[in-house]
This record gives C-alpha cells, structure tokens and sequence, in this order.
C-alpha cells in the first residue's frame, strides 16, 4: 500500500506541476479548474463531466461540481492559456519542425439538441467503394513532432459547416499552417491526398513554408516546361534508390524511390516529384518543395512523410483512450474546450513519455499498465492506462494541494497609556 500511495502522490505531482506551469497566468478559480480537468481526464480516461467529477472526490455534491466544470467549459479556453501551452509545446519540438496536418471527425449518429451538427463521412465505416455519412462534426488536427517523435498538437479544431457564418474547411485548415508558421517561422507540413489543391499549394508558397504532400493521380505537373500528367512521369521511371520504411504496422526493406524536378500549378512553383515503388500495384507519388540535392534528402523526405501514421494514430487514442466521441457538452464552445483539455492530457503522455528510461514515476506508470509486449510503436494507450491504475488509489482529490490564500492582517496593537 505505500508503495502505491508513493506513486499516487508522485504521479499526482506531476499532473499538478504540469497545469500549474500552464495556468501560471490565470486567477485562481480558473487554475483549479484546469487542474481538475486535465486530472480528471486521466484518472478517468473519460471526457464525461460525471466520469471526471467522480475522480475528483470533493465534499460536495457531485452535481454542484459537473455544474462548475460544465460552466467553465461555456466561456472557452482563456488566451492566456492557450499562448501559455502552445509556448509550452514549442519547446519539445526540434529545431526541422514536422507538422503532419490531417482531418477526422467525431460521430454522433444519436446525438439530439447539439449545436450545428451536420454530416460527415464516417471514416470508421467507409471504404474505398462506399463512403457512409453519420451526424458528426469535423476535426482538423495539426500536431508536431517532438524530439522524442511524438505528437504534440498545436491546433486542433471541431468545426461544422452549419455554423454561423462559416466560411470554408480550408480556411481552418489555413489557420493551422498560420499558426504553424507562426510558432516555427518554417516547418514542412505533412499532408495526405486530400490537400492536393493548387490553393494549398499557394498557401505555403505565401506562407513560405516547406510540404510534402502526397499526389492523386489525376494531377499534372510541368515537367521539362510539358505540362504532363503525373502517371504519365511515373510510368516513365523506375525505382533507383533502395530503402526501408515502416507502412500499415509492417517494416518494408524492398522499396525504391526515384525523385525528378517539376513545377507545380500555373504559377510555376518549383518543386520535387518523389516516387516511391513496392508498397502497391502502382508507385505512390509525393510532391515536397524541400531542397533535394541527392539520395539522402529524397530518402529524408520520404521518411517524413510516413511519419504521418503517428497523427492517424493520435487521433485513435483519443478517441479510444479518454472516449472522445461519447461528449455529452452540446454548446460548440464548450465542445472546443473540452477538446483542448483533452490535447494538455494528450500532451502530458508526450511529456511522461519524454523522461528518461530511468525515472522513477515513468517506469512506475508502465509497470501499472502491466504491458504484455516489451516494444510497441506507439505508446500513448499504455501511459495512459498506467497513470489510471495508479490514480485509483487514491484516497482523495487535489482540491487539498491548492492552499486557501487569505490576506494577511496585521495583528492589533494597544497604545500605551
């Protein structure tokens, strides 16, 4: 038992230290709150304010304190700590910033009384034949690569075409290469086909950013001043340089690649056609605007792209590991709130996951999880399973680590006679 109450008060350290860096600027009521949040959701794995209300163990009545969180999540994510995490998130990420930049969306197939929601292809269900459509809403994510390779997010938005005065998927989209190129100065964002769009393509250029995006077939490129199509270039190369990737949960030794110069859109933005030979029937085709001089760069950039299996990968968890789709909040302010304290919990699991082998609470929380294989490439569902089985021991909240600040009196003094 102590050795579980030793890690208990550990772990409980950490998430505390954690907010409070975050919510260093704000007054104290919100700084509680933030604290409960992103220790509610770990303790819980939940985003339902019952499920976090339960963890946190007060004295009062539990729907006086779902009131207080739900009242909370009403007035948003205060900009002071959104700058205060999103300077946090910078200082993981390396000097070559990746920013892999995709699209998802959370089902309500039952969901009644919730604001602006509309339609959305069902990712889940949908194949290649048949796509499914479910009430929902989207999500455009864009998250960075740590030092350590893991995702962090800085932006991440749920969004609905049916809300006042809404402009356009790609405007979100737009606002996540500003901020960031914003935060970064110059990163290369990795997209898949679904921003194969001149526009998108202009936006970088305007941005001044790097992309490695991949193609869909029916594009075509100014290739030696022709304007050709792309599978007719493919079609006229084969693979020259051999190399390993790792692609749908299996390593790859046999895969070639070959790279030629081309220019992109009728602006003529100059730009590199890698091809990537023995994943598939036919070659897979990305377009980067990142210098490419030799084997090296082309093999790098290519590397990079399949990198983006970690973003798909984060959004599973989160839909998995704190039960993202099952939110009961219907206001979409309250429902972005939310979301974003679901992203500092996410980003607590890249911070555990970032200490060395040999710290103490990070081996403590991996031996909770009780993990049957010893590698995995992914690692956020074991922390966060771990940081639960250890949080339920404990014996009360964290409303006592926040002392009750009084102002100070002077103590009252008699003249002399």
């Amino acid at each position: 038992m102590n050795y579980n109450t030793t890690n208990t008060y550990a772990l409980k350290r950490e998430i505390l230290t954690f907010s409070r860096h975050l919510s260093s600027e704000l007054s104290r009521p919100n700084q509680k709150f933030v604290s409960d949040m992103v220790y509610g959701i770990l303790a819980s794995r939940s985003c339902l304010l019952t499920d976090i209300a339960d963890q946190l163990l007060e004295t009062g009545k539990k729907i006086n304190t779902v009131d207080r969180l739900s009242n909370h999540l009403m007035s948003g994510v205060p900009d002071e700590l959104l700058t205060s995490y999103l300077r946090y998130a910078e200082s993981f990420v390396s000097d070559d910033p990746t920013i892999f930049v995709d699209e998802s969306d959370v089902i309500k197939p039952n969901g009644k009384g919730f604001e602006s929601l509309g339609l959305v292809r069902d990712g889940s269900r949908s194949t290649k034949d048949k796509n499914i459509y479910e009430k929902g809403y989207h999500v455009t994510e864009a998250c960075a690569l740590s030092r350590d390779n893991h995702p962090i997010s800085i932006f991440s938005h749920i969004h609905s075409s049916l809300e006042k005065d809404y402009r356009s998927a790609n405007t979100i989209t737009y606002d996540a290469l500003e901020r960031g190129a914003y935060l970064f100065g110059t990163a290369t964002f990795v997209m898949d086909r679904g921003y194969d769009d001149a526009k998108m393509f202009a936006k970088m250029e305007e941005l001044k950013q790097h992309y490695i995006i991949r193609l869909k077939t029916n594009r075509s490129l100014y290739y030696k001043d022709i304007y050709t199509p792309v599978t007719k270039i493919r079609d006229a190369h084969k693979g020259r340089y051999r190399m390993r990737v790792y692609f749908k949960d299996e390593v790859h030794d046999d895969i070639y690649i070959s790279y030629v110069p081309v220019q992109v859109t009728a602006d003529r933005f100059d730009a590199t056609l890698i091809m990537v030979y023995g994943l598939s029937d036919h070659p897979m085709l990305l377009l980067t605007n990142r210098n490419i001089t030799g084997k090296d760069d082309a093999i790098s950039t290519v590397h990079k792209y399949f990198s983006r299996w970690r973003i798909e990968e984060y959004f599973r968890c989160k839909k998995q590991s704190f039960n993202f789709e099952d939110f009961r909040v219907r206001k979409l302010a309250a429902i972005n709130a939310l979301n974003f304290y679901i992203t500092l919990c996410m980003t607590f699991l890249s911070v555990i996951l970032s200490k060395s082998e040999g710290n103490s609470i990070k081996y403590a929380i991996i031996k909770a999880a009780a993990p049957i294989r010893t590698k995995v490439y992914f690692q956020f569902y074991r922390i966060s399973q771990g940081i639960q089985e250890i949080l339920k021991h404990a014996q009360s909240g964290i409303r006592g680590w926040f002392k009750v600040q009084r102002p100070k009196h002077r103590q009252l003094m008699l003249s002399p006679p």
